[in-house]
């Protein structure tokens, strides 16, 4: 089959590689009909994420149809049509059962090398480095999916494949964001970057009740679908200073929440900014923290810091003090994809949202190496792509 496979930094190649097969009995393998280029890819694409070798399959974003499944997959049935959660999940450890299915402690095969990383293993994750896994990634013609009884929705509709592949991460990441930011009525939420997550945490966040959504960014037509979608108002960032902006939208007292959906290539400006990256390129540390930094700085005493963005290890000047006389609350982590599926699926299917509005590049899998090359560069207004095998 084609698929898209790493080389190294910046060189993503379409390859033939062998087909999927059914290992375990609880397997399925997915035909790919649509798979999409996340921006947690970026990290790979840039060489950041440790643990990947040359011909991997990379990608998190896929759905298609089934077309085999193993001898104790009772759910699925050849021709279900189903999209695929990039988390792996048994379904049946302690972390599964408190639909803490990121924190999976039977899917990651390697979780050794991750414990002595981390101190403890997260769950295996589609596309995303041996240190997750080493699982072949959705962005090929076909996919074998661990655990297939646990992981993939049905889709039953006639909805259109990019109406609901999002289901697959971002759509999950945002909403579950705007979950951890403890938003209540009337509250107001600033969300750093206006990438394809951080749209969703800005709709997600008109959900949970909040009175004024803040998109920082500084990219004009991500602003612009913050904006236009998501009835956010908006700060570019090399333009004005967010913390006053933000202290003067918030009369002073800073926004309730703030999420981070930038991670760890975040663009700063200044001299802190260009720091950050000469840091990261020399590898005297792992992050560039800049929006961490300035989320803590801006956030109302007392407030909550939600972190959607990817971080891979180790970050500088951290502003700790800050963030413990202020009193703020911090969660984060990978999203528990499976627990969102079937809710997110109904708003879909009630016409509460429609998450297609993000995709603004459409291409063949054989077109990947060049559209990774478009979204890193943010070439062509380029937001998401999604790509049909």
């Amino acid at each position: 089959m084609k698929a898209l496979t790493w080389h190294g930094e910046k060189d993503v190649r379409v390859e033939e590689v062998p087909d999927p097969e059914i290992v375990d009995p609880t397997d399925a393998i997915v035909e790919i009909t649509a798979t999409a280029i996340c921006g947690s890819d970026l990290h790979l694409y840039n060489g950041y994420m440790p643990g990947m070798r040359e011909g991997d399959v990379i990608g998190h974003e896929p759905m298609g149809e089934v077309v085999e499944v193993g001898e104790e997959v009772d759910r699925l049935e050849v021709g279900d049509r189903v999209v695929v959660p990039f988390t792996i999940s048994c379904g049946s450890c302690w972390f599964c059962q408190e639909e803490l299915y990121s924190l999976c402690d039977n899917s990651n095969p390697n979780a050794e090398v991750a414990s002595k990383a981390m101190g403890h293993s997260p769950a295996g994750l589609l596309g995303y480095s041996h240190m997750l896994g080493g699982f072949a990634g959705g962005q090929a013609e076909y996919l074998r999916v661990p655990y297939a009884d646990v992981g993939p929705v049905k889709v039953d509709s006639g909805l259109a494949d990019e109406q609901v592949l999002f289901l697959s991460d971002i759509f999950p990441t945002g909403y579950m964001a705007a979950e951890n930011a403890d938003i209540e009525d009337g509250d107001t939420v600033a969300v750093w970057g206006c990438g394809s997550v951080g749209q969703f945490c800005i709709q997600s966040a008109w959900m949970f009740g909040a009175n004024q959504v803040i998109a920082i960014d500084r990219i004009p037509e991500r602003l612009e679908m913050a904006s236009e979608h998501g009835d956010a108002e908006t700060i570019d960032f090399e333009h004005e200073d967010v913390y006053d902006r933000l202290l003067a939208m918030t009369g002073g007292r800073g926004p309730d929440a703030c999420i981070d959906a930038v991670g760890t290539e975040a663009h700063g400006i200044g001299l802190e900014g260009i720091t950050d990256k000469v840091k990261q390129e020399i590898h005297l540390q792992d992050d560039r923290p800049y929006v961490l930094r300035e989320a803590i700085k801006c956030c109302r005493k007392g407030g909550t810091l939600s972190i959607p963005g990817v971080y891979i290890r180790e970050s500088d000047n951290v502003p700790f003090g800050p963030l413990m006389n202020k009193s703020l609350t911090v969660k984060t982590g990978q999203t528990h994809v499976q627990r969102y599926l079937n809710p997110l699926l109904e708003k879909i299917e009630d016409g509460e949202i429609d998450p297609s509005f993000v995709v603004t590049h459409q291409a063949d899998l054989e077109d990947g190496p060049e559209m990774y090359e478009t979204f890193n560069e943010k070439a062509d207004d380029c937001i998401k792509v999604v790509m049909t095998p």
